[in-house]
């Protein structure tokens, strides 16, 4: 059994305790430890550039002190991801990146529901950097902030949203672009009849697979 650490990248409990819900299923099928923390310096969200590169060295800080096995960063920003893979030889997931693996492999474009118009533009870029920006269907914001997001039940709102991703854009499978909105993946599946992708999940599923598979690992 390894241990496997799912960082929130923000300062709201909230969110880690959504992260923890959801990834009930994932615990149920893993023999590794799953623990969620948050990072009290930083921000309650990370909706800005700015927020992603404020939060980096926190991220840092907490993985050169931890002893977990491996690290999955949970925001969907993927904060300072390849400088925090250079920190340590451990598997650092990302849940965006992740999120993408698996939706490539469950339909022909993907969309994502996104909290803010800034996040919509820094996804692109990424996208554009991992060379997948061809399977985007589209990007379409909710226009809340992660603190309105865990205030409230916004089900309709995100329905709403995946229904113009899927019948406007063409998506056959969508992301929701937030670690707090994977408690709406159950309810959005039903309504929409399409696989949604809660990037949490599919990261920390990501993480089991590394470990199970021992990728980078000379077998024993």
């Amino acid at each position: 059994m390894a241990n496997i650490l799912v960082i929130n990248p923000n300062s709201s409990i909230d969110v880690t305790r959504s992260m923890e819900a959801c990834l009930s299923i994932v615990v149920a099928a893993t023999r590794h430890a799953i623990e969620c923390t948050e990072l009290p310096k930083s921000p309650p969200g990370i909706e800005t550039d700015d927020h992603v590169a404020e939060v980096v060295p926190h991220i840092e800080e907490r993985v050169i002190a931890s002893d977990a096995d491996a690290f999955v960063l949970s925001c969907f920003s993927d904060p300072g991801i390849r400088h925090i893979r250079n920190l340590t030889s451990r598997p650092v997931i990302g849940i965006a990146e992740a999120a993408y693996l698996a939706a490539l492999g469950l339909g022909n474009r993907f969309g994502i529901i996104s909290l803010g118009p800034s996040s919509v533009a820094r996804h692109l870029r990424y996208l554009k950097e991992l060379k997948l920006d061809l399977r985007l269907a589209g990007d379409r914001s909710i226009d809340m902030t992660v603190v309105e997001l865990m205030a409230g039940d916004v089900v309709d709102t995100v329905s709403r949203t995946g229904e113009v991703l899927r019948d406007v854009d063409g998506a056959d499978v969508l992301i929701l672009g937030c670690a707090g909105l994977g408690s709406y993946r159950a309810d959005m599946e039903e309504r929409l009849g399409i696989p949604v992708v809660d990037p949490v999940q599919a990261g920390v599923a990501l993480a089991c697979t590394t470990l199970d598979l021992r990728y980078g690992k000379k077998a024993s």
